[in-house]
């Protein structure tokens, strides 16, 4: 029988609980050699996840670039602002773009806005500082549409207040905030409860009639395209949001150039040119890179002026482009490596795991349980808890949490399919004189091949699906795209994502019916 299938000598060798242990340990090294942080001369830039905080870590990258041996690695749309700030504390990344109002309120837990320099002296124990003041201001603001403030004679938040029919859509990061929601709901005695809504598809749901008021940034390159009114804050809630960088303190020590390099940006960007370039990438569908390249190349004497025109062509993309962009490769590499690092390391826990437990009815139920709770706790939620437990984002969280969803349908299938061996065939096993052992590698195991097979497979596609959601703390994949087609309220660009990562999955699925076949072929 070992002849037939030679593997499974190897697999019954895993299921005494130290060899498969052992086995575990060694997937989480080769997870952890994969998802090793980049090099320390490499200037590590995150970024949000919407608009403006992705242009801004291209303009951070592309004018640190001449002046360092590497080139900077740009981890783009890593979530709000307790995730990247996470990545900032635990050295993920080195610097970010960030808004003092942030620091102060949400990063910091003051109640109420700090100078530059109270902010540095809070944040210095932490190893951080803020510096850099980019120039212009970008706040929280609420805003509905014109004819609808005009009907009924509502500018301020005050008369916003006076309406609590109307039908607030608010971000999952504004309505958790310190400094958003709750507080302007306390400051205003607001009688409405608001909808969750992501804020790339809040305008949509604006133009959509979905929604009565949506929470904008000011500087929103949509407020002007959809006419929309800004309420007054009339009780000066909100405070001012002056963009700033985010940085480790031993940046500029271990970065002197580019830190240099980094500091002329002070004050080069007001609040008409961050519209502007915003509006390129919502309104016009320009690259994040083009429009730091352009903008760049049109504030320094050197530049050509034919630069920022060329930019412009290039960056406009249709959809074919952003299918079979230049970033195509790189995703697909992440994605295939994502899903086959946490599918080997959920069978060689799962399969040795499922044949410990299947002799004891108890503890096979318990052991199945827990991996079926695994399955219901939300992908992000998970993704959190990882972070917080690891103190790091990026590639080993995000194979954790693949590894564990895949799990159950590997250890599911493994039981089933050793509880379909006739019993029949186990008694004359041991009639033969065979141990234990040998019944479960000679009888049992290749029995059970074919659902053990069946559950990789349906593990797969789960897998394949889910590592979208490994963009969201920097670990690539298909997922980026979605992640920057969210944030642009861009539907080519959530295709351009999705559509690789159903192919990817039709192609799983006919890989494994075609090794079924050749099973049913070589067992018939």
């Amino acid at each position: 029988m070992t002849r037939r299938f030679p593997a499974l000598t190897a697999l019954a060798g895993l299921t005494s609980f130290p060899a498969w242990c052992i086995a575990l340990v060694l997937a989480l090294v080769s997870a952890s050699t994969f998802a090793a942080q980049p090099a320390n001369d490499t200037l590590r830039i995150g970024s949000k996840r919407f608009t403006e905080s992705y242009i801004l870590a291209q303009v951070l990258a592309q004018t640190s670039a001449p002046h360092m041996q590497a080139p900077p690695a740009v981890l783009q749309g890593l979530g709000n602002t307790a995730i990247v700030y996470a990545a900032l504390r635990s050295g993920s990344i080195d610097v970010y773009p960030e808004y003092m109002g942030t620091i102060s309120l949400e990063i910091l837990k003051n109640k109420t806005p700090m100078t530059l320099a109270a902010v540095n002296a809070a944040l210095a124990p932490l190893g951080l500082g803020a510096a850099i003041p980019l120039g212009f201001n970008d706040g929280y603001a609420l805003a509905m549409r014109e004819d609808t403030a005009q009907r009924l004679s509502i500018s301020t938040l005050s008369d916003l207040m006076k309406h609590p029919a109307l039908k607030l859509g608010l971000s999952n990061e504004f309505l958790g905030r310190a400094d958003g929601w709750p507080g302007l709901a306390k400051r205003y005695a607001a009688p409405q409860t608001p909808l969750a809504l992501d804020h790339g598809l809040a305008y949509d749901a604006m133009a959509q009639n979905q929604v009565d008021v949506i929470d904008i940034y000011t500087a929103d390159a949509k407020i002007d395209h959809l006419g929309l009114r800004v309420l007054k804050d009339d009780l000066a809630y909100f405070a001012r949001y002056d963009a700033v960088l985010l940085y480790r303190l031993d940046v500029p020590a271990r970065f002197p150039q580019a830190w240099a390099a980094l500091q002329k940006l002070s004050s080069s960007i007001d609040e008409k040119a961050m519209i502007a370039m915003n509006a390129r990438a919502e309104l016009q569908g320009v690259a994040f890179d083009v429009i730091a390249r352009d903008y760049l190349a049109s504030k320094s004497d050197t530049a050509p002026s034919a630069t920022s025109g060329a930019g412009t062509d290039s960056g406009q993309r249709g959809f074919w482009a952003k299918l079979f962009g230049p970033d195509l490769a790189r995703l697909t590499r992440q994605h295939l490596t994502l899903t086959l690092i946490a599918l080997g390391g959920a069978a060689l826990l799962g399969i040795p795991l499922a044949v410990w437990v299947f002799p004891h009815p108890r503890l096979r139920a318990v052991v199945l349980g827990a991996a079926g709770l695994l399955q219901t706790v939300p992908s992000l939620a998970m993704l959190a808890m990882l972070i917080s437990a690891l103190g790091l984002i990026g590639t080993l969280p995000a194979l954790i949490a693949l590894m564990l969803y895949a799990l159950l349908p590997i250890m599911r299938n493994t039981v089933t399919g050793l509880g379909e061996v006739p019993i029949g065939q186990r008694l004359a096993a041991q009639a033969l004189g065979m141990t234990t052992g040998q019944v479960m590698r000679e009888v049992e195991l290749p029995q059970a091949l074919p659902a053990i097979i069946a559950g990789v497979r349906t593990a797969t596609s789960i897998a394949i699906g889910t590592a979208t959601i490994a963009a969201f703390i920097g670990a690539g994949g298909y997922g980026e795209r979605i992640v920057t087609g969210l944030a642009l309220n861009d539907g080519q660009m959530l295709l351009a994502g999705a559509l690789p990562a159903t192919l990817l999955a039709l192609l799983s699925e006919a890989l494994f019916e075609t090794v079924e076949h050749l099973m049913r072929q070589r067992r018939s």
